[in-house]
Formats: C-alpha cells, structure tokens, sequence
C-alpha cells in the first residue's frame, strides 16, 4: 500500500498531538507534548513558530478571537492569541503522576478532555467533560484514552482506550455534549492492526482514525465498518485535523516517542506533520465556550 502524504513540516515531535485548524486565521496548530512545545503553521504562507511551555500540554481549542484554551499536565489555562501569555482556568485532577492527552470541543460548546499515566499506567486515566470551568468526571480506569470525537449532530460520541485497542460509542445530549445512556463498543481490533490514537468525525459521519504502529489512518463507517485504510510514511501517526478552506484536507501528527536508534533510522520521517492527500469533507471545531 502506497502512501499518499506529504511532509507539509519537518520538525521532528517526539510525541505530536492535538492538532487543531482556525479557519479564521488559515493556521494549524499541534503539541509536541513531551517536547513541552506548542507549534504553529500559517498554511499558505508557511510561516512557522514553536512557543516553548514550562508544562505538557495536549490539546487546544479555540475560544475566540483573542484567546484559545490548553489542556495541560497543571490543567486547563486561557492563552492570550497574540503574546500566548497562559492564564489558569480551571483544575482537572489531583494526580502529579497524571497528563492530560486526547480531547475535543463538542458543538455544545464544552470540552471533553482526558487525562492518563505520564508512564500509560494501566488504568490511571480518565476522561472529563468541562462546561464554563465545571469539570466532570465521566469514565475513569483508562490507560490511554483516545480518539474523543462527535457525530456532526452532537448525539453520539466516541472515545478509545489504546491500551486494550476499543473504541466506545454513548449517545450525548446534543446541547450539553453529557453521556445520556451507556456506552458500547464500537470498534475493537487486534494490536497488530495498530493502537486505535487520535480521531475525527467528518461531515458525514465517518471516523478517521490514526492507526499508531500500523503506518495508517483507517476510516470507519457509523455502523463499525472499517471502510478504507490510508497508508502513511511513518509508524506512529498520532492524531489527524482537517485543514483549509473548506476543511477538505486532513493533516496528522506522529511521534518518534519509544522508537531506539535504529528505529528511527528505519523511520526518518517519524515525529513530522504531514497532509494525507485523500478527499475528506470534514467539519472545524466548535469554540470552547467561556
């Protein structure tokens, strides 16, 4: 299987996550988590920052024009939009052992956010659902939480564990993003066929999923179906986001995190954020609403 993806930047993440697209500034944005480095890409322009932080942070949403919001291994901040001066929001867990990792906006405007081991200890994570600074708790014994993302109407969501290699699905009340009934198994494959990382749901349903240890992101229809398999260029892709316009492209993340010296020269390309250049009618996040 041939990979389509391009390189669209070279900066080696040892742990890439949390990519998210404003539509309203043409830019990409993704953590290198373990680097303690949150980096930005002005996709016509190419134009290229990396602002250094003194905390692990995973994922950032968009609040508004002049602010966005970090999850992070101290919690949740506000981080001014042009000097990114972080301000403190809102705690999450008291576990000094514990990071944040996946999250996502639900289009009620609140954030699902989880937490997990700083070394994946089994069962130390959780996942959060936090609406103007209330934090829930709402699933807890999880090793790698993952893929948190929505259907497009709000009533479905889903999330996975890496660490057993499932993906969830609960029905949510669409005008809180809250669990309304149980949740069931989704998806649920062998780990040969590649941990089950960050996710997306596209406009019409579809979840791309990034397939860690497999060189893949695998669509997957609402019912469970796996209906296509991407190759990718490196062995860990981490987290894809749709980019541009129209939100009709999907950048992923990767890592280099676990790979040894001779991995990674069988891996050069590992830790670079790539376009997978295959037609997506995706969808841009909600705001996280203050």
């Amino acid at each position: 299987m041939t990979s389509t993806a391009t390189v669209i930047d070279q900066a080696t993440s040892e742990l890439g996550e949390g990519p998210l697209y404003d539509p309203a500034t043409g830019t990409a944005w993704w953590f290198n988590i373990k680097g303690r480095e949150l980096h930005a890409l002005h996709l016509s322009s190419g134009a290229k920052s990396v602002q250094p932080l003194n905390l692990m942070a995973s994922v950032i949403a968009l609040v508004d024009e002049d602010c966005q919001l970090i999850a992070s291994d101290q919690g949740l901040f506000l981080r001014d939009a042009e000097t990114g001066a972080l301000s403190e929001y809102a705690k999450l867990e008291d576990k000094p052992g514990n990071r944040t990792n996946d999250g996502r906006v639900h289009q009620s405007g609140a954030l699902w956010i989880s937490t997990m081991g700083r070394n994946a200890e089994e069962g130390a994570g959780a996942i959060y659902h936090v609406a103007r600074g209330i934090v829930t708790k709402l699933y807890s014994d999880i090793t790698i939480p993952n893929g948190i993302c929505f259907s497009p109407d709000g009533a479905i969501g889903y999330w996975s564990d890496t660490g057993i290699n499932r993906v969830m699905r609960v029905p949510l009340d669409p005008a809180t993003g809250l669990p309304i009934g149980e949740p069931t198994v989704f998806a649920e494959e062998p780990e040969s066929e590649g941990g089950f990382d960050g996710a997306v749901c596209d406009a019409d349903g579809q979840i791309w999923s990034a397939r860690w240890g497999a060189s893949a992101v695998d669509v997957y229809a609402p019912d469970g179906r796996r209906l296509a398999r991407h190759a990718m260029p490196v062995s860990q892709p981490s987290c894809p986001a749709f980019i541009g316009e129209k939100a009709d492209r999907l950048l992923v993340t990767s890592a280099w995190q676990g790979l040894h010296e001779a991995g990674r020269g069988q891996d050069p390309q590992a830790g670079m954020t790539f376009e997978l250049n295959v037609p997506v009618n995706g969808r841009f996040e909600p705001a996280y609403r203050l």
